[in-house]
């Protein structure tokens, strides 16, 4: 009898552990090669799996909710139906991980009763075929957290349409929502928070759910705009999700990272003339500033690079990371690709669809993880100035803080009103020196405040 493993594939290299979020097939399914078996959760995406081999899938050992190690058996594909039930009487027992969020929210749910199995080598894809057959149940399928159970393309489509997925009735397996299910429905406004500009100038607005609560520097704050968000209530303790475990393991290793801070006042007049000009045509002001930064970091290679066991690594791409929190907790810091070398409207189209998909869990591993040098802005939410964490495998990261009217005194004696903004860099001591940073601010500043129009070629 010929059986093959499915094994928790690894999704990312950060990723080590995975939570099953849905099995698209049921022992007995008879499952083509490249077809999907799962939806596996990993520490910044949903992902459909597919099979390498054409078979049935003979046992789930793990159930949907439960989490598993990278490369642990989670289930079996025989390749004859006849070998179904030997295979089911030879698995050994079932062993599940559910997280205690999951178990508190559902005590009150039928469990799923997890047929006993061995294991399929399993690949993961974008591309992935929905294939499955028609469910006659005919309402969207909510697991656990209470997500919204829908293939990667039916999320993508509903994004980039403006479709909410909780009026979308699925016709996949078990309520699942599909592609054409997406085409059907009307188009409604999306309830997902977006990363929206600040109504501040040069201020990247990367928002979370209190988006609502963003105050302009011109406005006053009204008490509920002064809302802050919580994961819970008073009394509880809530499981940290698998994002922010993710999150917090790459802050434990910062910690391990000798780092130094330089911070540098820009002055924003010209690039708020800029934007002005540009803003009509669809750029954003996150594009500027990164093209900003990306211009900078082509003259001054040393903050672009990174440490690594071998040495100091030096990327041939400048590769912008910028952060975005999402709505139930952690962040994911999607990536403009060779910033220095693409036009600042391809950067805004770029974005802006980098961060529809982050929303909804979509982007690839080299969408999240390619990151050279990151972003960091809290200019959205008025504050003056803030250092930020670097995030591992990267030599810099930049805080940029809110633009605002300052009173200055002329080198002439003469007193005037300029808008600043303050931008603190931390780096890797090891790769960059307190010079390196300083020269790259200095740089910097200089484009943003005499040589705006670089950034228009």
């Amino acid at each position: 009898m010929a059986t093959h493993d499915i094994f928790m594939p690894a999704l990312s290299s950060t990723m080590t552990e995975g939570k099953i979020v849905e099995w698209l097939k049921k022992p007995g399914d008879k499952v083509g090669r490249g077809e999907s078996v799962l939806v596996v959760e990993s520490d910044k995406a949903d992902m459909d799996v597919e099979s390498f081999q054409e078979g049935y899938l003979a046992a789930v050992l793990m159930p949907a909710g439960s989490t598993a190690p990278v490369g642990e058996t989670i289930g079996l594909i025989v390749e004859s139906e006849d070998e179904i039930a030997s295979a089911q009487e030879k698995a050994p027992q079932p062993s599940s991980k559910e997280s205690p969020q999951e178990t508190s929210s559902t005590s009150e749910q039928p469990q799923s009763t997890p047929t006993q199995a061995s294991s399929s080598q399993i690949s993961n894809t974008d591309n992935s075929k929905n294939t499955t057959q028609q469910s006659s149940i005919k309402a969207p399928q909510v697991v656990n957290t209470g997500r919204i159970i829908a293939s990667p393309k039916a999320k993508k489509l509903a994004s980039q349409k403006g479709v909410d997925l909780s009026t979308v009735l699925g016709s996949g397996p078990h309520g699942r929502i599909q592609l054409e299910d997406v085409e059907k429905a009307n188009g409604q406004p999306i309830s997902v928070p977006w990363v929206a500009e600040s109504n501040a100038p040069a201020s990247i607005a990367v928002s979370n759910s209190v988006s609502k609560a963003t105050v302009s520097n011109n406005q006053p704050a009204t008490a509920e705009s002064l809302l802050g968000k919580s994961f819970g209530t008073a009394g509880e303790i809530i499981a940290f999700n698998t994002l922010q475990q993710a999150v917090n393991r790459n802050m434990e290793a910062s910690l391990a990272t000798p780092c130094f801070h330089v911070g540098y006042t820009i002055s924003t007049d010209k690039l708020d003339e800029l934007y002005k000009e540009v803003k009509p045509k669809g750029v954003t002001m996150t594009a500027l500033l990164a093209k900003a930064v990306g211009l900078t970091l082509a003259r001054h290679p040393q903050v672009n690079a990174s440490t690594s066991p071998e040495g100091m690594s030096y990327p041939n791409q400048i590769n912008i990371a910028v952060a975005v929190a999402m709505e139930d907790g952690g962040l994911i810091t999607p990536v403009l690709q060779n910033v220095d070398q693409t036009n600042l409207s391809d950067l805004s189209t770029q974005w802006s669809d980098l961060v529809k998909r982050s929303r909804t869990k979509q982007l690839q591993p080299e969408e999240y993880s390619s990151g050279t040098f990151t972003l960091s802005n809290l200019g959205m939410f008025g504050v003056d100035r803030f250092d930020a964490i670097l995030p591992p495998g990267t030599g810099a990261i930049l805080a940029v803080a809110a633009s605002r009217p300052v009173v200055i005194a002329n080198k002439d004696g003469s007193i005037s009103v300029r808008r600043q903004m303050q931008v603190n860099l931390t780096a890797d001591h090891r790769v960059i020196y307190g010079a390196d940073g300083a020269a790259f601010l200095k740089d910097l500043a200089d484009l943003i405040e005499n040589r705006t129009e670089s950034m228009l070629s």
